[in-house]
Order: C-alpha cells, then sequence, then structure tokens
C-alpha cells in the first residue's frame, strides 16, 4: 500500500513540475517580447522527488493518513472474507452430513452468494474512497509544491525546475539541486495536520 501511495504522489509530483514549466515557457517556435541577444542564459535546477516524498512533513504526515486508512481497509475486508469462508466452509460440512432439507440448502446458499456479493460492493465501494483519497491527496501535494515554487522562484529567476525521479535524468551536476532549500522552505510554510483529522 506504501508502494502505491508513493508512486501515486511521485508521478503527481512529477507532472507538476513539467506541467509548470511548460506553462512558463515559450513554444518552440515563439520568442520571447523580451529576449535580446545578451539575455540568452537559461537557469535550471532540480529536485529530487524520492526526497520530496520523505522529508517533506506534507507528505510524510498524508502518506501516514493514507496508510493507515488502506490498512483498516484491508483488514474489514480481510475479516469479512474470512468470515464468509467460514460460513462457506460449515454450509458445505453441514450439506455433507444431511443437516438441511433441499429447500433449507438453497436458503442458506442464496444467502452466503449474497453475503459475497456485498462483500464485493464493500470492497469497491472503499476501494473508491481510498483511490479519491489518494488522488485528493496528489493534487493537494501538487498545490502545495507549486505554490511554494512560484514564490520561491520570485527571487531565484529559474526559467525551468525538474523533477528527479530515479534514472529519468541521466547526468544532473550537484550544483543544480535545490532539493534541500525546497524541502526546508515547504517544511517552514507547511501547517501540520490537526490531531483529530488524522484519524
Amino acid at each position: 500500500m506504501k508502494k502505491v501511495i508513493r508512486s501515486a504522489a511521485a508521478v503527481a509530483l512529477m507532472s507538476l513540475v513539467v506541467a509548470s514549466c511548460n506553462k512558463q515557457a515559450p513554444k518552440v517556435d515563439e520568442k520571447p517580447a523580451t529576449a535580446s541577444a545578451a539575455n540568452t542564459e537559461m537557469k535550471i535546477a532540480y529536485i529530487e522527488v524520492d526526497s520530496i516524498m520523505s522529508q517533506y512533513k506534507f507528505c510524510k504526515e498524508y502518506s501516514a493518513i493514507l496508510e493507515k486508512k488502506g490498512q483498516n481497509i484491508q483488514n474489514t475486508i480481510s475479516s469479512k472474507g474470512r468470515s464468509l469462508q467460514n460460513a462457506v466452509a460449515k454450509f458445505q460440512q453441514d450439506i455433507q452430513n444431511n443437516k438441511y432439507t433441499q429447500q433449507q440448502a438453497e436458503a442458506v446458499q442464496a444467502g452466503l452468494q449474497k453475503q459475497d456479493a456485498d462483500l464485493r460492493e464493500l470492497q469497491q465501494r472503499l476501494g473508491s474512497e481510498f483511490q479519491a483519497e489518494t488522488e485528493k491527496f496528489n493534487a493537494a501535494l501538487r498545490d502545495s509544491i507549486q505554490h511554494y515554487l512560484a514564490v520561491y522562484n520570485k527571487d531565484k529567476k529559474y526559467s525551468l525546475i525538474l523533477s528527479k525521479a530515479g534514472d529519468n535524468i541521466l547526468y544532473a551536476d550537484k550544483a543544480y539541486d535545490i532539493t534541500n532549500e525546497v524541502i526546508s522552505g515547504l517544511n517552514k510554510a507547511y501547517k501540520s495536520v490537526p490531531a483529530a483529522k488524522k484519524k
């Protein structure tokens, strides 16, 4: 569950940085109105996505919340699934011991089928709710980073800020790594989730 949350958040973060850079950068055949031959230097920086995921307080808190919710869902489904399996095993044993008339057996079997359908429906509903919660987290993460980078870049004046995850950038000089600076700023700006909301 943790890997799913991290990979979904990493994808959201990567798409955020690419999308925000795409909005700011002119198209290839367009020339900025204020560009001059002397001012062609492009400032580029990058952020390590894994570091954001492991050190940004927002990510740590919400990953823990999502992990707990995911575990609760898994426990609920497992518990109800075991209960249904036990009921099916008992029914099969009772059938072998001729404890039911045909009519009673059909009624019990119909009840077990309904329990199975209810369990599948519950699993689907809880899965959808969890997916919606994960998407909400990813959107909030994207907004949080996008907002911070907009403020951060007013002074820094980077033309492009890339997200580096795994080996999607084959080589990057550490001089252009602004990860720690960004994480520090994000954590200073972040207001922790109230304890009541974490439950």
